[in-house]
């Protein structure tokens, strides 16, 4: 059973149905004790930064979301708001993130002449960075939805499983062994987020 962990910010309804789609079971919840239970973990996340962990802390996930990534090593996978979390900190707050992934979260910075508007929003395409399971059998050409202003900068490249072009090459897919960040929406991606979607649920 993947647990699609719902603290208040987040897509939740469209991630279940694009599970659903491809026969994935999964079950939204808050529950402390059926995160514990939980095979695999996804972390959406739509928002601000500082309030998202605010969230994490109050609601008591914190912990049993520590236990679960860090010493049972389930699969966990953040989707948009949900991958910034997993980064240390990031430039949109001032609160610690969870940290399971050697990266910081930055905004998109151009030089003043660049027509290029922020947040980046659209279609875009991605390339492969380190091998990862997430990403095996993607096409050479697979694209994903994005909607952002920030993005995540690993501190070295070996965190970095894809990367996508917008003004300059960005991170906009990380891992950290069972730890999964993208910053893409694969819910709203169809045939595309789906294979990532079936990549996630055979790991």
């Amino acid at each position: 059973m993947i647990a699609i962990v719902n603290y208040g910010l987040g897509n939740l309804g469209s991630i279940f149905n694009m599970l659903r789609k491809i026969r994935v079971m999964s079950q939204i919840t808050s529950d402390p004790e059926e995160i514990a239970k939980a095979q695999k973990i996804i972390l959406p996340g739509v928002g601000h930064f500082d309030r998202a962990m605010e969230r994490i802390g109050q609601s008591g996930l914190r912990a049993v979301l520590d236990q679960k990534a860090l010493r049972e090593k389930v699969p966990i996978l953040g989707i948009c708001l949900g991958m910034q979390l997993l980064t240390k900190n990031s430039e949109e707050g001032e609160l610690p993130g969870l940290g399971w992934i050697p990266a910081k979260t930055v905004r998109f910075r151009f030089p003043g002449e660049s027509n290029l508007k922020i947040p980046h929003m659209g279609w875009n395409m991605v390339q492969r960075a380190t091998p990862s399971l997430l990403t095996e059998n993607f096409e050479p050409e697979q694209r994903f939805y994005f909607v952002h202003s920030y993005h995540a900068q690993v501190e070295e490249e070996k965190y970095s499983i894809l990367k996508t072009e917008y003004g300059y090459f960005f991170d906009s897919a990380i891992q950290n062994e069972n730890i999964f960040g993208v910053q893409f929406h694969p819910e709203k991606s169809h045939r595309f987020g789906m294979r990532l979607f079936e990549n996630f649920a055979k790991l």
